[in-house]
């Protein structure tokens, strides 16, 4: 069941990775305006610094759990799972986050959420059942 929660932990890094370089890279592209609900190339421009930096966020949860997963794979069991706990959870309590502060991001922190929370609940019941 590790095993599992180490697949899921990996798939929500990528999509963290995917919100990276939405936010960061191609933040002002009118698709990824449209998946934001950015109504203009200028409201994208005047948003651009702080989605630059938000999607940083992301990249870095992602790092820090894909590193986690890889330590894990190499041995380091202790080290690596704390961090994909470290690493997913921050995802979980970001997505959470979102939600609390606009009810109307539900489908966004449900993209953002789903996959930490079950890769949170597969790697406890896997070190659980350990």
């Amino acid at each position: 069941m590790i095993i599992v929660g180490l697949v899921l932990a990996a798939a929500a890094a990528a999509v963290h990775v995917f919100i990276f370089a939405l936010e960061s890279l191609r933040w002002t592209d009118p698709d990824t305006r449209r998946i934001f609900g950015i109504a203009t190339e200028a409201d994208a421009a005047t948003m651009k610094q702080l989605a630059f930096n938000q999607g940083f966020y992301n990249l870095f949860l992602a790092l820090t759990t894909l590193i986690g997963v890889g330590l894990y794979i190499l041995g380091a069991a202790t080290v690596g799972l704390t961090l994909v706990f470290a690493g997913t959870g921050m995802m979980l309590a970001a997505a959470l986050v979102l939600v609390l502060s606009d009810r109307t991001k539900v489908r966004a922190a449900l993209t953002q959420g789903t996959l930490p929370l079950l890769a949170v609940l597969a790697t406890s019941i896997g070190l659980a059942l350990s």
